[in-house]
C-alpha cells in the first residue's frame, strides 16, 4: 500500500459517521423507538402480542412498565431473556415506547 493510499483510506475513515452509543444506566438517553425497531418489532410483527393489535397490549398496559420490563428481562415463552435488547435500560426504553404507543 502506498503512502498516498494510506492517506486516502485514513481520510475516508475519518469521514465515516460514528456508531451511535447508548448510556447503559440512563433510559432517558435511549430512543425506545429505535430499540423497538431494531430488537423487538420483527418478532412482534409475527408473534403475540402483535404490534398492530392494541387490544392484545391492554393487559401489558395494566401491568405497567416496571412489571413488563422485568418480564422481558427474564424472557417469556419463546422470547429469550432481554428480547433482542443489549441492556436493561434498552429493554425499559422499548417497553415505555410500545406501551405508550398502544394506549
Amino acid at each position: 500500500m502506498t503512502r498516498y493510499s494510506r492517506y486516502f483510506l485514513g481520510a475516508i475513515i475519518a469521514l465515516l459517521p460514528a456508531a451511535p452509543t447508548f448510556a447503559s444506566d440512563d433510559a432517558t438517553a435511549i430512543d425506545g423507538k429505535k430499540v423497538w425497531d431494531r430488537a423487538c418489532a420483527g418478532c412482534h410483527a409475527m408473534m403475540a402480542p402483535k404490534t398492530s393489535d392494541k387490544a392484545a397490549w391492554a393487559p401489558f398496559i395494566k401491568m405497567g412498565v416496571d412489571q413488563v420490563t422485568a418480564s422481558v428481562i427474564k424472557g417469556k415463552g419463546v422470547m429469550r431473556p432481554m428480547g433482542g435488547a443489549k441492556t436493561e435500560a434498552e429493554v425499559r426504553a422499548s417497553v415505555e415506547y410500545i406501551l405508550d404507543l398502544m394506549k
